[in-house]
């Protein structure tokens, strides 16, 4: 179930906010006025999204110190697209 909450919770009542996050090890949605405004998220729940990301990006710079090969900003979407192209039609 989604957890929304408004961002005055955050002060008023942290601990059970805290219990959600980390217990639950689901993210509670924050509210301003009506409008999302932020999401809470445990350690685990972040490192599971941004994990994959840091690894890609650390093979990413060993390749640039291993090589003079440079891509243009137009080459790299180019390649983006294509890949994100033969995956949607697979």
């Amino acid at each position: 179930m989604i957890n929304i909450r408004p961002v005055s919770d955050l002060r008023n009542k942290f601990p059970e906010i805290e219990e959600t996050v980390v217990n639950s090890n689901s993210p509670v949605f924050l509210t301003k006025n009506g409008y999302g405004t932020m999401v809470l998220l445990s350690i685990e729940q972040y490192s599971e999204l941004t994990d994959n990301i840091e690894q890609k990006l650390d093979e990413a710079d060993a390749f640039a110190e291993s090589t003079d090969i440079r891509l243009s900003q137009a080459d790299v979407f180019s390649k983006v697209r294509s890949r994100i192209y033969e995956r949607e039609n697979l």
